[in-house]
């Protein structure tokens, strides 16, 4: 079993992260501060060590500097908050073998800490073949009709090599859509490697697209095998690839259209053959004209799109989404929580969920934490979903703005006055004055749209 230092002085977080992690079959020691982690080294001896950048005592790059003064070879990856971003590449510059941003993501925690750990291994002792980066994923893709096309579209396009552009609010499982798509493919006995562009630092984005070699720039300790040489065979998950800078933007282009890459500080080049698979939730056509994103990478990277609707959207799934939820919290925290009471599910079904799949499995763990009976009750779930908050009025009409942009979609804005007639509970009144629009246009949109079941299902109530 592999040893694990986990240097975190957040008891609860530290508690959470060493159970999840011994779950993932690694003997897990725990310290909370830099003067704990010094004796934990001695007695543990890791293979690597997980450590927060701010501790009591002193920074996690202190920690760095005490290991490498005292010979302490095993890797040491970073956590840290988005704000002290600039920190961890420092932290990097000095040594330290990778670093993830919080809120913790478990997938991709458990990618770095497997490939810190197979990296550091001696070069004498070849590391077992790398088939995937990600564990499968558990999920439900829902009933409604949404998520009917949706998926459907999945499995179409899955066979194909197409490079496939993924639209969705945050929280809709962008990523679990791009794994059904690996799963389905050709691929799937090759690996899936998700990378989060959102959190890559624009000076080791080359490192963390194409690698490194030992030596190539200061801090680089040893090499890193980057993204596109781990995807070689199978998929590449490129999430939130709209906040790519320019520069890195090219450097991805120039990696797709040659289909080879070069580490850097290296003078060989590398043939890889990957499947791209991107997401974001921009307007990356509106990115183009606005000179952010470049359109020739657009085209590139978007061979076939998909939209994820809301969980707003798809309210016939959000019971099914939430007795998901529930089993999942019994199985992580040891619970037996039967199901939810009616008016919990009333709840879940009036309220408009901004945060989506994301935030109601949180809504939910948390319930299941709380409640002290069979049942999850309406005092367990917090008082924003109790309450919902009215309506926002928007600053703009929103479909007459819509209508005048330059890339008018119609798809969009059948979207949107659906999602409009979902959170007025089908008051066709309300939905008007919230698009922006007067009740007769409403009626002649949902006419012209073929949308009858919501002209069916709705009220004109003032």
């Amino acid at each position: 079993m592999k040893k694990l230092l986990l240097v975190e002085d957040d008891l609860t977080l530290s508690k959470m992260l060493s159970t999840w992690l011994s779950k993932q079959d690694y003997d897990v020691a725990t310290a909370s501060s830099v003067r704990q982690a010094r004796k934990s080294l001695d007695d543990v001896q890791p293979d690597v060590v997980l450590s927060d950048l701010r501790l009591p005592d002193a920074d996690g790059t202190e920690l760095l500097d005490w290991m490498r003064q005292n010979g302490l070879t095993c890797p040491l990856i970073i956590m840290t908050g988005y704000a002290d971003i600039d920190s961890a590449v420092t932290a990097m510059k000095m040594g330290a073998k990778d670093y993830i941003a919080k809120p913790l993501q478990p997938d991709i925690l458990l990618r770095k800490i497997e490939e810190a750990i197979e990296n550091s291994r001696p070069a004498t002792t070849p590391a077992p073949a790398k088939r995937s980066t990600a564990p499968k994923q558990e999920y439900l893709e829902g009933k409604s009709e949404p998520a009917r096309q949706l998926y459907n579209y999945v499995a179409l396009v899955a066979p194909t090599p197409m490079s496939v552009l993924i639209h969705g609010d945050s929280g809709t499982g962008k990523e679990y859509v791009a794994h059904r798509i690996h799963e389905l493919s050709k691929r799937s006995d090759g690996p899936f490697v998700a990378l989060d562009c959102g959190a890559i630092p624009r000076d080791l984005a080359a490192s963390e697209f194409f690698g490194h070699v030992k030596g190539s720039f200061t801090g680089a300790y040893s090499d890193k095998t980057g993204a596109f040489v781990e995807a070689n065979g199978g998929t590449l998950f490129l999430d939130e690839i709209g906040n790519l800078s320019y520069d890195v933007q090219v450097q991805l282009l120039r990696a797709l259209q040659e289909r080879r890459i070069r580490p850097l500080g290296s003078d060989k080049e590398i043939e890889v053959d990957i499947r791209l698979v991107s997401a974001t939730n921009e307007n990356l056509q509106q990115a183009v004209q606005d000179g952010r994103f470049r359109e020739d990478l657009y085209h590139r990277v978007n061979e076939f799109s998909l939209h994820i609707p809301t969980l707003a959207e798809r309210q016939e799934d959000i019971p099914l989404f939430a007795e998901f939820f529930l089993d999942q919290a019994n199985r992580e925290l040891g619970r037996d929580i039967v199901g939810f009471a009616p008016d919990v599910i009333r709840a879940f079904c009036d309220y408009a969920w901004p945060g989506n799949l994301r935030q109601m499995r949180n809504v939910v763990k948390r319930a299941a934490l709380l409640s002290n009976g069979q049942f999850i009750m309406p005092r367990d779930i917090g008082e924003e979903l109790r309450t919902p908050a009215p309506l926002p009025q928007p600053a703009r009409p929103l479909l007459h703005e819509f209508k005048s942009a330059p890339l008018f979609d119609e798809e969009e804005e059948k979207r949107r006055i659906a999602q409009t007639l979902l959170q007025t509970r089908g008051n066709k009144s309300r939905a008007a004055k919230l698009l922006g629009i007067d009740r007769k246009t409403l009626y002649n949109k949902l006419k012209l749209y073929g949308m009858g079941q919501y002209a069916e299902n709705s009220t004109d109530e003032q």
